[in-house]
């Protein structure tokens, strides 16, 4: 039996195999009833014949399907498990677990019904089509761990085939929070976040992404890194496939024209954001500017140790719970979505995402500090103001 050591604030968690093994056993979920079903009267009402007039009701009405079923508040978590937390593609069936956890979280966080939806495929047209077919079952969509290139299209061409919101979370998720930690770590090192330089780490899903919601809010001086080093739009494999994600991207990041790695790409940059497997050298920290900010997100090894980055940086978070300033999803999505919902959004816009890394960002205002520069996950008030605030951006 394995047993592993968790550290989570000031409390070291013991875990051992069988009880991690036990709590998964039978899964994670279950459906309830929400009327009693205690006698024949119940039973008439909930079901036949009762259950016929609601039913020749939405027939002639289908907009009371969104008051009276549960789909237009049910979120499907979906995936196809390609590029599922560190253990990359392990398929639909090993994926589950992970998917019945999300969709956990959406109860517990966001009080959203959901269900996991794994699939068998990784054709892109093949899971469009399965999700248009089941559209009158659900009322948004939630994708997860899909593996990069393939989720920007999934996402894109099934934003516009759904009447209903879809977020790609490890995409946008991931940036709503990298977006509020960074508001206010850039007030802890007294900048603006307009001015800084950015170096983020991973070109895939997460890390374009953040790009994407740094440009948004006027972010001028970002660069990506990726395994070939600097994203430029000179470089010739970008050149060979401009209409590729990334090199739209090498279009729009990269003001200064930088080109070679990471050492050309961190010297002289005030933000370091790694959301990739890559390892950030000690010696690379050395040519980032004075008080600068570093983000090593990746799980469950960051890029860099915090005890090292915390020698050169004046502020430090990562993606686990065992450190100061834990940069996670939870967060965000619950409120995303719960928001979206509650307003009938189409769609999750920008606006919307914004919106949301505001909220966050304000909740850690008045306690503000290097160690403090964004909620607990386990901060009750975080999903109520995501909602609000995602729920007021699109009535604006």
């Amino acid at each position: 039996m394995s047993i592993e050591t968790i550290a989570t604030d000031n409390d070291a968690l013991v875990l051992t195999e069988e009880e991690i093994f036990a709590a998964h056993e039978g899964g994670k979920l279950t459906i309830s009833s929400t009327v009693p079903l205690n006698n024949k009267r119940d039973l008439s009402i909930a079901y036949t014949p009762g259950v016929a007039q609601v039913s020749r009701a939405i027939h002639a009405n289908p907009e009371l399907a969104r008051t009276h079923t549960w789909a237009e508040r049910l979120v499907v978590v979906v995936s196809d498990g390609t590029a599922v937390l560190g253990l990359g593609n392990i398929g639909a069936s090993a994926s589950l677990p992970v998917m019945e956890g999300k969709s956990a979280l959406f109860k517990s966080f966001g009080d959203l019904d959901s269900i996991p939806l794994v699939l068998n495929t990784t054709n892109v047209d093949e899971i469009i089509e399965t999700l248009v077919r089941l559209r009158p079952s659900f009322g948004a969509v939630n994708l997860e761990d899909i593996s990069a290139p393939r989720c920007f299209e999934l996402e894109e061409r099934l934003i516009e085939a759904l009447d209903c919101p879809v977020m790609h979370d490890d995409q946008h998720g991931t940036a709503v929070v990298v977006l509020a930690a960074l508001t206010n770590a850039a007030k802890v090192t007294q900048r603006e976040l307009a001015g800084l330089k950015v170096v983020v780490s991973g070109a895939g899903a997460a890390g374009i992404a953040i790009a994407e919601i740094l440009l948004a809010v006027g972010v001028k001086d970002v660069i990506l890194l990726d395994s070939k080093g600097v994203v430029n739009a000179d470089r010739a494999d970008l050149v060979a496939d401009p209409g590729s994600v990334k090199a739209r991207m090498a279009r729009r990041t990269n003001p200064r024209g930088i080109t070679g790695g990471p050492g050309e790409g961190l010297t002289g940059a005030d933000v370091f954001v790694g959301v990739s497997s890559s390892k950030l050298d000690e010696e690379h920290l050395k040519l980032m500017n004075d008080q600068s900010i570093v983000f090593a997100l990746s799980n469950p090894d960051p890029e860099v140790l915090p005890e090292v980055a915390r020698k050169y940086a004046a502020v430090v978070a990562t993606g686990r719970s065992d450190f100061p300033n834990q940069i996670n999803n939870v967060l965000a999505f619950p409120g995303i979505f719960r928001g979206a919902l509650d307003a009938k959004a189409r769609r999750i816009t920008p606006a919307m995402k914004i919106a949301a890394a505001n909220a966050i960002a304000e909740l850690a205002a008045e306690d503000l500090s290097a160690d403090y520069i964004v909620p607990s996950p386990l901060d009750a008030r975080v999903a109520p103001a995501v909602t609000a605030a995602v729920a007021a951006a699109v009535a604006e």
